[in-house]
């Protein structure tokens, strides 16, 4: 299992929510750059990266920090957030980002991901962002009515090789995992299965192993200090 350590970026800066919520920001480190070469001294090989802005404003606000973090480090860096266009996706490709993720496009325009599938393959996967089962859409501000595992059937149809599902509810809780949601999309579809949102443990990062995912997502937990990346890694036995 892939352990991606998490940057989210606000206004340039590294910060947290608490269950998605834009009032909660906070920050968490003072240099994303350097941030992103600390995980990769712990032996990281990927990072998860989000524009916050862009989630919430539909385009990309902060796309010179991904380029410089993909430019000055060997980390294989994925980023979501404000993602709504096959330009923006060949633009990032294009700096070097190992993997784009289409969250509100998923639901607002199927078509793109079904172009940019066709395109680019694993390049691109989908983030499905849910509260009580229904998916959030345009920085978790709107329900779409989706229910999660429609929408994951949906776009393993539409050639979609890997799935970040974030639980917003659980998002910067630290409260654990919403394993009975990630075990049932995880065996929903053949897709890869990222998990996100409320890991605060290496007991967490264990029983998610468990449950045979691809990946988890650590964020706050890494900047607490209830998570130590270097077991994490060890423990999840992935890249």
């Amino acid at each position: 299992m892939i352990i991606f350590p998490a940057i989210d970026i606000k206004g340039g800066s590294c910060v947290r929510l608490y269950q998605g919520e834009f009032s909660t920001a906070s920050k968490v480190a003072e240099n994303p750059l350097e941030t992103a070469l600390q995980f990769q001294e712990a032996g990281a090989s990927w990072l998860h990266m989000v524009d916050l802005d862009g989630a919430k404003e539909g385009a990309p606000r902060n796309a010179a920090i991904f380029q410089e973090i993909a430019a000055k480090t060997a980390l294989k860096v994925e980023i979501g957030g404000g993602i709504r266009s096959l330009d923006t996706i060949e633009k990032y490709l294009s700096w070097g980002i190992s993997r784009v993720i289409l969250g509100s496009a998923a639901v607002r325009n199927p078509n793109l991901v079904q172009e940019a599938v066709r395109k680019y393959g694993g390049k691109v996967a989908v983030g499905i962002d849910a509260k009580h089962g229904l998916v959030r859409v345009e920085g978790w501000l709107e329900t779409s009515g989706a229910h999660y595992l429609d929408l994951a059937k949906a776009m393993e149809q539409a050639g979609v090789e890997t799935i970040i599902y974030t639980d917003i509810s659980k998002d910067g809780t630290l409260s654990g995992p919403n394993l009975e949601e990630l075990s049932d999309i995880n065996q929903a579809v053949s897709c890869k299965i990222v998990a996100s949102g409320g890991i605060s443990c290496l007991d967490d990062i264990k029983a998610l192993k468990k449950l045979e995912l691809y990946g988890a997502i650590c964020g706050k937990s890494l900047y607490h200090g209830t998570l130590d990346l270097k077991e994490a890694l060890a423990t999840a036995g992935g890249e």
